[in-house]
């Protein structure tokens, strides 16, 4: 197949995803074109099949903003006829399924039916979607798609729930390279983060409000009141510097790292003991996975998708938004018993396995197939 994707370009969940799933369908013998207004951070180097169109527009002093989905629209078009594309694969609601939209109907006038499927990811419908400047587009954009898929059952139930939406939703999860993402021998590593055998508790997310930050440190805060531990705050956003306040204000500055944005986020699990995702909301929960295929066990919310990645009592523990009492308790049992830990590390990696993207990249084939076979019977 040749299969044109639209994504955001950056380190976001629904970037990341959408460029290792290209990068996984191109090792697969499929010619993968993506298209966006800068190459994929995670298109780093080149790869056989994987092919990168960008979208540049002119900034006219009548344009405010610059008109970045007609541009888009108008890319696709081109891409499409020049490319032969079979099924185009646009990820994130906003603007990319509008856009889709466009193309598609130039393209009907030129003949061409091309195939589109859009990917909702999570805050494209629980956030800017339900926003009333931005529902009824996205609402008429999931509903021309061709076909749609959700990354979790809970953001499927959300999609029904807060748009009229009327076409069917298939769940295809995130997926996970366990050969990128896996525990390996890092003591040296290790020692130089935890020099007295201090236990590893690790946090990575965009430090956005819904991450709950507040909530890592104080959960911490009561960690290390029963067990010598270091925190490992991974990334950046806008909390960052409120979180930083909150150690000092807790004095236990000396017991935390801010790292910041890391590319090897892989290396840091790999010596990590006890993963914090205590977020408001995930749609999916990427971090998580990565962790526990990792073989670390995750202490989360009961929000989203979350549940339907760890597991109660037994990958790890979930409790209610902002229950950081319950939330500490659980993380000292896990971390003061041994053979709780290591069952729980076994345990974490059995259910990442069930994510592997050689698992779930089929499931995309499959359903590009079955659309496309959809597409040519309505002609």
């Amino acid at each position: 197949m040749k299969i044109g994707i639209v994504c955001y370009p950056t380190y976001g969940g629904s970037g990341v995803v959408a460029t290792e799933l290209g990068k996984a369908l191109a090792t697969r013998g499929h010619d993968v074109h993506f298209v966006a207004y800068e190459q994929p951070a995670r298109l780093s180097h080149f790869m056989q099949n994987v092919y990168f169109h960008e979208v540049s527009f002119t900034n006219y002093p009548l344009f405010a903003f610059p008109p970045y989905e007609t541009a888009l629209a108008s890319k696709l078009v081109d891409v499409v006829l020049f490319q032969k594309l079979d099924i185009i694969h646009v990820h994130y609601a906003i603007p990319h399924a509008s856009a889709a939209f466009i193309a598609k109907k130039i393209l009907l006038e030129k003949g061409i039916n091309i195939p589109v499927v859009t990917t909702l990811h999570g805050t494209d419908i629980t956030l800017v979607g339900k926003d009333v400047t931005f529902s009824p587009v996205v609402t008429f954009s999931i509903n021309q798609s061709d076909g749609v898929t959700t990354v979790s059952e809970s953001l499927k139930e959300q999609t029904y729930e807060y748009f009229e939406v009327t076409k069917d939703i298939e769940v295809i999860p995130n997926f996970i390279d366990l050969a990128a993402f896996r525990k390996y021998d890092k003591d040296h590593f290790k020692k130089a983060i935890a020099p007295n055998g201090e236990r590893i508790v690790m946090h990575t997310s965009n430090f956005r409000k819904v991450k709950r930050i507040d909530d890592v440190v104080h959960i911490f805060e009561r960690i290390l009141k029963k067990t010598p531990a270091k925190l490992l705050l991974v990334g950046d956003g806008p909390e960052r510097k409120k979180a930083e306040q909150l150690c000092r204000e807790l004095a236990i500055c000396d017991h935390v790292l801010f790292l910041g944005k890391q590319q090897a986020v892989g290396e840091l699990l790999a010596v990590a003991d006890l993963f914090l995702m205590p977020s408001e909301t995930e749609s999916f929960g990427l971090a998580a996975l990565e962790a526990m295929a990792c073989e670390v066990p995750v202490i989360s919310s009961n929000a989203g998708g979350l549940p339907e990645i760890n597991l109660q009592n037994d990958t790890g523990f979930l409790s209610d938004v902002g229950n950081i009492e319950e939330m500490a308790m659980n993380a000292i049992d896990i971390l003061n018993t041994e053979g709780k830990l290591q069952q729980f590390r076994k345990n974490a990696l059995v259910q990442a396995k069930r994510f592997d993207i050689d698992a779930i990249v089929p499931l995309y084939e499959n359903y590009y197939q079955s659309i496309i076979k959809k597409c040519l019977v309505l002609e």
